[in-house]
Parts: structure tokens; C-alpha cells; sequence
């Protein structure tokens, strides 16, 4: 059994301690106020600032980062944490952008972190679709993240990425045992794109969990940007008239806290 510490720092930022590996996804330390330009009309403001701030952090092993197009992801300060992290682990076409020591992984693509007294981490890139079909010349490449070590008790930890429900999200279900869910929610929608969503709803996450199973569910990247519809309300709502397994798998993370879950 492994018992695991996962930090909401704001948005998709999370600190994931265990084994002593220090993990940090999708930075994002930007202060609030300002608009960011996401690309073809679209824009959004960031309204809530992170809740610890990069001098904060602890030395931080990996990074895994969704993508680098849209600032809520990877932001000015947030490219500074990928300098200092010993790997980034990434999209093809990230990495590409990135220009340095980068894994970049396609869809169902493998790489394995391993240090000296620490259990090896396979980490599995899963699919997204950041936006409805044929989005992808928009949105472009996006991955989620499922990890897998020794000694997981429930089922591996997985990182959703931003991405709506479909059909390459549901194939997680059949080819992996997730225990531990970060599902990237808000129902993410722009005004030059009309009712297209891009991330998933409160409805998309109940939907998923059913199949998934998890033991538990963890919401992020549902606050803190003016581009998203439903927040923690809407979530809690919906979970609310969920089927009882999914109900009791909801765990809200207290931004800027440590919250211990078993994996």
C-alpha cells in the first residue's frame, strides 16, 4: 500500500510526493489579472493566483506537463520551474518546441523514471481531445498521464489532461486499472468557439468515473479562469446523484495543503 501526498497548488498545478519522488503537473505561477491570448480569437483571465509560490516548492524531480500552448497550462513563470526540474515529460510535439532534455510521448507511449532508493515510476501517456472533433489544428497536441509503481494498492494514478470525453478517454477503462483520478473539469468554453467545450463537464466526470471505477476521484482545473463554466458547485451537484461508488470517490484537495491518499 502507498500512501500519497498531492498538493492543489491552482488550476492543473499539483505537487505529487511519494517514494521520495517529488512530481509537479502542468506549471502554472502566474499571478492574477491578466488576459492571456489562447490563439484564434480566443482569450481568457486568469482570476486566482496559486496557492504556494515556486520559491515554495521543494526540489522538484519531474514535471508533467499536458501541453504548452494555453498560459492556464504553462505560463511565463511556469516555464522557469521546467529549467530547474530534472525531467519533463511531455507531448511529441512539446518537446520539439521545448528544445531540451524533454521525453516526449505519443498516445499509449512509455517512459520509466527511476532513481537511486526510490521505486521506478512507469509513466503511460494517455489520449485527449482538447475541444469537440477535428479540434485538434486548434487545441493541438495534449496528453493525460496514468502512473504505475510497486505496491499500489487500488490502482494507478492518473492524470487526466485537458480534454473532453470521448472516445480515446473511454479506452482507459479497458486497457488500464485506475485507482487515484485527477480529472482535469470546468467545461472549459470561449466565446469564438460558441457552445464548443472544450474540457469536460460535471456530467463527462460522473459519466467517466462509472466506468473507470475509481477509488478515488480528485477535481482540478475547474477554478481560477474565466473561460470555465462549472465550478465546484456544479461538480459537487452532480456527484451528488451519482451512483454510490462514484459519490464516495469524490475527494476535494484544499488548495495549498498536503492531503494524504492511498493509492
Amino acid at each position: 500500500m502507498t500512501n500519497v501526498r498531492i498538493t492543489h497548488v491552482g488550476g492543473p498545478t499539483a505537487l505529487i510526493e511519494f517514494g521520495g519522488w517529488r512530481l509537479l503537473t502542468d506549471p502554472a505561477f502566474d499571478a492574477p489579472g491578466h488576459k492571456y491570448p489562447f490563439g484564434r480569437g480566443m482569450s481568457a483571465r486568469k482570476t486566482t493566483g496559486p496557492s504556494i509560490g515556486v520559491a515554495d516548492l521543494p526540489p522538484i524531480d519531474a514535471v508533467l506537463l499536458s501541453h504548452d500552448q494555453h498560459p492556464d497550462n504553462l505560463d511565463t513563470t511556469g516555464r522557469g520551474v521546467l529549467a530547474s526540474a530534472g525531467v519533463v515529460v511531455t507531448t511529441r510535439s512539446c518537446a520539439r518546441r521545448l528544445r531540451r532534455t524533454v521525453h516526449g510521448l505519443r498516445p499509449w507511449g512509455t517512459t520509466t523514471l527511476e532513481g537511486p532508493g526510490r521505486p521506478p515510476i512507469e509513466i503511460t501517456a494517455t489520449p485527449c481531445r482538447h475541444g469537440p472533433p477535428l479540434s485538434g489544428r486548434l487545441s493541438g497536441e495534449v496528453t493525460g498521464f496514468s502512473l504505475r509503481w510497486s505496491g499500489q494498492r487500488h490502482g494507478e494514478l492518473w492524470i487526466s489532461g485537458d480534454t473532453v470525453l470521448y472516445r480515446g478517454v473511454r479506452e482507459i477503462a479497458r486497457r488500464l486499472d485506475i485507482g487515484t483520478a485527477l480529472l482535469h473539469l470546468g467545461a472549459a468554453r470561449h466565446p469564438a468557439t460558441g457552445p464548443a467545450r472544450h474540457s469536460m463537464t460535471a456530467a463527462d466526470a460522473v459519466q467517466l468515473c462509472r466506468l473507470l471505477r475509481p477509488h478515488t476521484t480528485v477535481p482540478v482545473h475547474y477554478e481560477g479562469w474565466s473561460h470555465f463554466r462549472q465550478g465546484r458547485i456544479a461538480v459537487a451537484r452532480e456527484f451528488s446523484h451519482a451512483p454510490p461508488e462514484v459519490r464516495t470517490s469524490l475527494t476535494w484537495l484544499a488548495p495549498g495543503a498536503a492531503t494524504q491518499i492511498t493509492v
